[in-house]
């Protein structure tokens, strides 16, 4: 549209630079808005609450660089979002959530960073020899790495887990605290304390489903010990729920009973077994 010399009835004249003028400004203002409906075009604020909202999915590499390393510790999270992954070690790599840990800790976590999860077990492992929970997960085989032999196979926990973390992204890896249930009393957690320099540790059900499904929340009125900083579900399985069904059990951290520890079932369903029950150890860990 084109605009000649106009009068208005106030007598005021607007000549036809101003109009066109006028009417391209109009234009690009719809355009702006419209953008972000366009095929292909992203646009989004670049910080965690911005970046913790769009699943994206996209292969970011062979190997975390020093461009992806330096976008997650400015805290803009440039070009990464929440499904992206690495393919290292014949392993998919998955970016769970954006500064999940931050400002949290016994020392708090001032350092930007992204939680990373396997989208499969990296091995599988039981979390006692014996059908015990006594001193919760602390005290558990899977987490202090002590070797354990069930069925004349020999398992070692979380120490593969953590070579394997550390040799697929080095330097990348941020220790951080962890508030770890450490012992059981008549089958529910009932201690816990701050760990320190964590390298990487089994989910929770409130890091899988959102909420508590098989632990216990009190016991006779008591409040049990399970107060983590892990209190809000993992935006991965928020946005893309079908990255918690695997088709392989795995097992989480929670203390179900005397005897069980929850796991996500290989049917996709929430569930607990027995410690010595050989699952799947599918860890997170923070990178930045």
């Amino acid at each position: 549209m084109a605009y000649s010399q106009t009068t208005w009835a106030s007598g005021d004249t607007v000549s036809k630079t101003r109009l066109n003028n006028m009417e391209a400004g109009i234009a690009a203002a719809a355009l702006q808005a419209d953008v972000k409906h366009l095929p292909g075009v992203t646009t989004t604020y670049d910080n965690a609450g911005a970046h913790n909202s769009i699943f994206r999915g996209a292969s970011l590499g062979s190997a975390i660089t020093s461009t992806q390393a330096s976008n997650i510790s400015s805290g803009k999270f440039t070009d990464l979002y929440i499904g992206d992954y690495w393919t290292i070690n014949d392993v998919k790599w998955r970016i769970a959530a954006f500064d999940y840990w931050y400002r949290c800790g016994s020392t708090s976590l001032t350092t930007h960073h992204a939680v990373v999860v396997p989208d499969t077990c990296l091995y599988n492992a039981p979390m006692n020899a014996t059908n015990t929970t006594d001193g919760a997960y602390v005290g558990s085989a899977m987490y202090t790495g002590e070797e354990v032999t069930v069925s004349d196979t020999a398992y070692t926990g979380l120490t593969n887990a953590v070579a394997a973390i550390e040799s697929a992204f080095g330097d990348y890896v941020l220790t951080h605290d962890a508030y770890l249930a450490n012992a059981v009393t008549s089958g529910y957690p009932s201690a816990q304390a701050w760990s320190t320099d964590r390298v990487c540790d089994l989910m929770t059900e409130q890091m899988v489903y959102g909420s508590a499904v098989m632990q216990q929340m009190s016991h006779s009125g008591t409040l049990v010990a399970n107060r983590g900083i892990e209190k809000s579900q993992l935006p991965l399985f928020a946005l893309a729920p079908q990255y918690i069904n695997i088709r392989a059990s795995w097992w989480l951290r929670d203390v179900v009973g005397a005897s069980d520890f929850a796991r996500v079932g290989s049917y996709g369903n929430a569930d607990a077994t027995n410690a010595s029950a050989v699952s799947g150890v599918r860890p997170y860990f923070l990178i930045s």
